[in-house]
């Protein structure tokens, strides 16, 4: 009998360690290329969160006003509304006061502008023109914008004229890719 017969070895090769180091370094990668990716889409998420409650404090607004929107359009930024005058109150920097505040912001952290617009197309089904197809093609995060065009509706991502003066779009530019359109 050969001396040493018996012995049994313990331990991995140089090669299995070799091949699962590289197996969890293929993982890790995986992982490190997807995580931007999955935070952004939940950012997009939470921005069309956003936009759905704008709409409900819209309708809340309207409910509040026999059925009326705010008046007036332009660019309304929180530090133009915190400051807003009690003469304000039917505007819609009134209503980025009262019924939004300080609190309404992007996940990035950004409190949101909302650009009220006019569609100014007066055949209903019409692509509205202006602020609110700019936006699809501006880059993120364009100002962290949420654009409200009056007396329109969505159509994909585009807001389209309608003939219901109580009717508005809201476009919001979304990170990951595209625009984000939805409507009382």
């Amino acid at each position: 009998m050969k001396k040493g017969a018996n012995k049994s070895f313990r331990g991995f090769t140089i090669i299995e360690v070799a091949l699962v180091l590289a197996i969890a370094g293929l993982i890790f990668l995986m992982v490190f290329i997807a995580l931007p990716g999955l935070r952004a889409s939940q950012r997009d998420a939470e921005r069309r969160e956003n936009v759905a409650m704008f709409l409900e404090s819209v309708k809340k607004y309207q409910t509040n006003n026999r059925g009326a929107l705010p008046t007036g359009s332009g660019n309304i930024t929180w530090n133009s509304a915190k400051n807003a005058s009690s003469s304000q109150t039917g505007t819609w920097t009134g209503f980025y006061r009262d019924y939004l505040g300080e609190n309404f912001m992007d996940p990035a952290g950004v409190n949101y502008t909302l650009a009220v617009v006019n569609c100014g197309v007066s055949v209903a089904e019409t692509n509205c023109t202006g602020e609110a197809n700019s936006t699809q093609n501006a880059s993120f995060p364009n100002g962290y914008k949420i654009v409200v065009v009056k007396q329109a509706t969505c159509k994909g991502s585009e807001a389209v004229a309608t003939n219901n003066p109580r009717k508005i779009a809201v476009i919001n530019k979304l990170e990951g890719a595209g625009v984000y359109c939805s409507n009382t």
